[in-house]
Order: structure tokens, then C-alpha cells, then sequence
């Protein structure tokens, strides 16, 4: 289970956010945010990987700041073309396309994006990019049967946990974690993103433990 917290921008904040376990952490570079990241943090993430977030920029803007930031993943949240995806995938960049989830309909933009991406983010659909902090209709991606993992996001906060171990699809990969640990915008509350993860991670342990047994049994 990959635990991504987006929306990083603070180094103190950014250090201890290292140390809650997430696996990868969010760097915004799209100005219309408010948790935009205008210049080089004094302390990056050694561990977490880094991912860039980007909103319709030009691909040149993109080579550019994932070259100072030092980025393992780019994740394109806007309205990017197959072929922009394919260009940055083509040169060697690991690839996140987020998908505002609507209706079943919004899943069909999916195919042509897939063979150019390692991985999609299923998003709530907002007035602006991403930061709607609240939920989108998770039964949707019943629907979804395409083989690129996907990370769920959009408004998941503490209270989501017994949503988060009821939700089963063969694609998920892994939680976005942005607004609902916040105390201000890029400025996360540590200790309980530190219990968060590890409430989901000891969830998702038992449920495999579970269907182990249950293989186990069945074979037996």
C-alpha cells in the first residue's frame, strides 16, 4: 500500500512528514495553488520519493523543475493530452495522470493515456485542479477494469479509515493524503498522519493475513 502525502512545501514539516512512513511525497508546481512550491525547500525528502505536481505546464517547464527537485514520478492533474503523457514517458519519466471521477463515463478517457503511465490518481472533480477535500464516489471504479494501478484521493481524512478497509478493487495501489491532515495549506499535522498510516497499514496487513488463510484453506 503506497501513502502518498501531497502538498508538501515546509522543510521542518517536510522532515517529520519523512518520519510518519509515507512512501512518497507531493511537491506542487502549479502557481494557482495554494500550496504552490516556488522555490527549492532547504531540506527534500532522503527517503520518501519525490513527486512533482503539474497542472497543464509546458513541457519544458516540467523537464525543467524535475531536474532541480530530483523527481521520481511527475503527476500530470490537469487536462494534459496522450501525447504530452507519451513524450514525458518516451524521455524516461514516470508517469502519475489524475482523473476527476464523475460518472462511468470519465473512465473511458483512461485507454489512451494508460501504455505512457505507471500509475493513475482517481480524484474528485472541483471548480479548480485537485483541493476539494471531500470524497468522490469510490463505487465507480467498480467499472474500472484497465491494468494501470491507480491511488485513490480526494478528501480522505482519519474518518475515512473504515471506508478505506472496506474498499476492495485488484488495481489499488495506494491513499493520497493532502487537506484532511492539514493545519494550513503544505503544512501537515505529523502525528496524526504517523497514526493514520499506520491504522491503514495494519489494516491492510490483517486483510492480507486473511486472504492468505482463506487461499490456504481452499487449496487445502
Amino acid at each position: 500500500m503506497i501513502v502518498k502525502v501531497c502538498g508538501m512545501r515546509e522543510p521542518e514539516n517536510i522532515r517529520a512528514v519523512e518520519q510518519t512512513g509515507a512512501d512518497w511525497m507531493g511537491f506542487i508546481c502549479y502557481e494557482g495553488s495554494s500550496r504552490y512550491v516556488a522555490d527549492l525547500p532547504r531540506y527534500l525528502p532522503r527517503q520518501a520519493k519525490r513527486v512533482g505536481v503539474f497542472v497543464n505546464a509546458d513541457i519544458d517547464n516540467i523537464r525543467s523543475h524535475a531536474q532541480k527537485f530530483q523527481y521520481d514520478y511527475l503527476q500530470l492533474h490537469g487536462t494534459e493530452s496522450p501525447d504530452t503523457c507519451q513524450t514525458l514517458h518516451e524521455e524516461g519519466f514516470r508517469l502519475i495522470k489524475a482523473f476527476a471521477l464523475r460518472s462511468i463515463a470519465d473512465l473511458r478517457q483512461i485507454p489512451p493515456y494508460a501504455p505512457s503511465c505507471d500509475y493513475l490518481l482517481f480524484d474528485t472533480p472541483c471548480t479548480g485542479f485537485g483541493g476539494s477535500g471531500t470524497a468522490f464516489d469510490w463505487d465507480l471504479l467498480r467499472h474500472y477494469e484497465g491494468s494501470t494501478p491507480f491511488l485513490l484521493s480526494g478528501g480522505i481524512r482519519p474518518e475515512s479509515l473504515e471506508a478505506l478497509k472496506r474498499f476492495r478493487h485488484p488495481r489499488w495501489a495506494g491513499i493520497d493524503l493532502n487537506s484532511g491532515f492539514e493545519t494550513a495549506p503544505a503544512v501537515k499535522d505529523a502525528p496524526k498522519l504517523k497514526a493514520f498510516i499506520e491504522a491503514v497499514r495494519k489494516a491492510m496487513n490483517i486483510e492480507t493475513q486473511i486472504s492468505v488463510f482463506q487461499k490456504t484453506t481452499l487449496n487445502y
